[in-house]
């Protein structure tokens, strides 16, 4: 089944997700691989693709899991959250219709 991994950063978060940047996208390229990734990309703080200083607000990851607790496994390992890029996490089951 798809799970949504929807994440809220701490303020000022963006010095903070560039060090935990590399071990981050290697977790999901990782999903990827295994063609269990749907999606995954940051939320920026600014009406832009680049926000540049403004940094991120969060994320949002969709992929398939076994289950909820293996998706809040996977999620509560992210090294963002080591990094204390991340305030909250949410994960919660995700049904795609379209496209």
């Amino acid at each position: 089944m798809l799970y949504a991994v929807i994440s809220q950063d701490v303020d000022n978060s963006l010095e903070k997700r560039l060090a935990a940047r590399p071990a981050h996208l290697e977790r999901l390229q990782l999903l990827k691989q295994q063609g269990r990734l749907i999606l995954a990309g940051p939320h920026p703080c600014i009406d832009s693709e680049d926000p540049g200083e403004a940094g991120f607000s969060g994320s949002l990851v969709v992929a398939e899991f076994d289950s909820l607790i293996d998706a809040q496994s996977w999620a509560d390992a992210d090294p963002y959250i080591e990094a204390g890029v991340y305030a909250q996490v949410t994960v919660k089951p995700f049904k795609k219709v379209l496209p």
